[in-house]
């Protein structure tokens, strides 16, 4: 379990972490500030950020993200200023030094994934192998 909190640097209108753990998924500042504002409109404070790796999509594997209220044996639980990640125990493997970030630009919106050990891509960028 981690309570480690890492510096963030400006780049391409998002925030990263400049301190990456290699060995867990990593939360960017601007995901953790959106979170939590879903959090709170959802009007619950007992829910974390499930991030789960499975089957699916062009390259074989595709990103769930969903919040969730449950403890499954075997879960990583990560805090990233009073945000709760888990990951489950089959994704971890997977999700090792991957930074979730959040960017809002006139482009497109929403929660990104920068996966070190995503080795391919499919062409809509929703599945990775």
């Amino acid at each position: 379990m981690s309570t480690e909190t890492t510096e963030t640097a400006e780049t391409d209108s998002a925030t990263v972490p400049t301190e990456v753990r290699t060995d867990q998924v990593n939360l960017s500042d601007a995901a953790a500030l959106k979170v939590r504002a879903l959090l709170e409109q959802e009007g619950r404070d007992d829910l974390a950020l499930r991030v789960a790796v499975q089957p699916g999509g062009c390259s074989g594997l595709r990103y769930q993200l969903y919040f969730d209220d449950r403890s499954i044996d075997g879960d990583s639980r990560f805090d990233f200023d009073g945000v709760g990640v888990v990951v489950d125990r089959m994704s971890t493997p997977y999700l090792g030094g991957a930074v979730i970030d959040f960017v809002d630009t006139i482009e497109k919106q929403g929660f990104t994934i920068d996966n070190p050990n995503a080795t391919g891509s499919c062409a809509c960028g929703d599945s990775f192998s």
